[in-house]
């Protein structure tokens, strides 16, 4: 038995240095462990990310296992709670590979966890509050807006010092950072016009619209020359023109009918583009929908609608376009447009949240990081090195 153990084992090893000089990729040992290193992709969710809610996952940041079915890896623990000690609610998040480092705002606290170690780094308040912010690709500095509030602050992102101020006076609510990371996109729940500021100077250069109301969620194009945003008391969408500030196109939905919502009072709260920019997925919540259109040809065409298991109040996507992620905690496969898993947690309980964000990671370390918006990634840089062998 000794001498075939061995012998087995030096035809094991034969077998490794073959493939590993022609370029096979090891395949994996019994115990699931891989021999060469691979993408590992991770799906964080954080919560309550539906208001203060805690029966949708309870309270911290749930992990998610994308390759093998979205299954519940871990809960990372977070701070965010109020006086008495309850959690509050989350109001955004988002990640930068570049610092190694994910964001998670709620209504009073903006705090930080290093995506290696999983610890809590930082916690701040700051005197207006916080909402949904966004990060510069370079991870370098934060724009995030005050709890619905005239203005959003410049933030640091290694410390969360705050470093100026942008005073549009729109309710300040919804935050994107454009790809390239020479703009900001404001969106304010008492204004139907989108402001742009400028990332350098932190100063408001032109803005779009108005719309037909306040602007809710909304997402760029990769280029930065089309928004696509939810208005109060639409079912539906409008797009504007980032560069010249008009309006163009108001699409409403087909064959579907306004009612109550649970939440956000906005019959379409929540609008994204596949990272390959083809479709445009719209949440419905009072028929529990999301509703897809053509996004090739323009104003985009209504080609499909998907059944969920609730009322969805946002949409984002997986890296790779691979994967759509409504708030109900339904994952759908975009090239089927069929659910194929739905989030839990270790209790079995059926995960919903507003906020949630891909990093993947590569020998431990992250090495890209997905953005909260489902913002088109049409005529954006791919990533160098490790990051673009997927």
């Amino acid at each position: 038995m000794n001498a075939r153990h061995s012998l087995g084992k030096l035809v094991w090893v034969a077998i490794w240095l073959v493939w590993s000089r022609v370029g096979v990729p090891v395949p994996k040992s019994s115990a699931g462990e891989t021999r060469s290193s691979e993408t590992v992709r991770r799906l964080y969710v954080a919560e309550p990310g539906i208001r203060n809610y805690l029966e949708y996952g309870g309270h911290g940041l749930l992990v998610y296992d994308i390759d093998h079915g979205h299954r519940f890896v871990k809960r990372i623990p977070t701070a965010g709670l109020d006086s008495q000690g309850a959690p509050i609610n989350v109001k955004g998040i988002c990640a930068s590979a570049q610092s190694k480092r994910l964001y998670i705002s709620t209504i009073k606290q903006l705090m930080c966890l290093d995506l290696v170690s999983e610890k809590l780094l930082w916690e701040r308040t700051y005197d207006s509050g916080c909402d949904r912010m966004a990060i510069t690709p370079d991870g370098r500095l934060l724009f995030l807006p005050s709890f619905e509030g005239p203005l959003w602050y410049v933030v640091r992102a290694e410390d969360g010092v705050e470093i100026a101020r942008i005073t549009p006076r729109s309710g300040s609510h919804n935050t994107i950072v454009g790809p390239n990371g020479k703009e900001a996109y404001l969106a304010g729940l008492n204004s139907p016009s989108l402001a742009i500021a400028d990332t350098q100077t932190h100063q408001v250069v032109r803005s779009v619209g108005p719309f037909a109301a306040s602007i809710r969620p909304f997402t760029v194009n990769g280029r930065q020359t089309l928004c696509f945003v939810n208005v109060n008391a639409l079912l539906g969408f409008e797009v504007g023109d980032l560069i010249t500030g008009r309006k163009l196109y108001r699409v409403e939905v087909k064959g579907f009918a306004k009612g109550p919502t649970k939440r956000h009072g906005c019959p379409s709260h929540g609008i994204g583009l596949t990272p390959d920019e083809k479709e445009l997925w719209l949440t419905d919540a009072a028929n529990s929908r999301m509703h897809i259109f053509d996004a090739t040809v323009m104003p985009p065409r209504q080609v499909a609608d998907i059944v969920l298991r609730d009322q969805p109040g946002w949409i984002t996507f997986s890296i790779d376009g691979d994967y759509a992620y409504p708030s109900t905690g339904d994952v759908i496969a975009t090239r089927s447009r069929t659910i194929v898993a739905g989030l839990s947690d270790e209790k079995g309980r059926a995960v919903q949240s507003e906020k949630m964000v891909e990093v993947d990671f590569q020998d431990g370390q992250p090495i890209r990081a997905g953005d909260q918006f489902g913002i088109g990634r049409v005529g954006v840089d791919r990533p160098v090195g490790p990051a673009a062998g997927r």
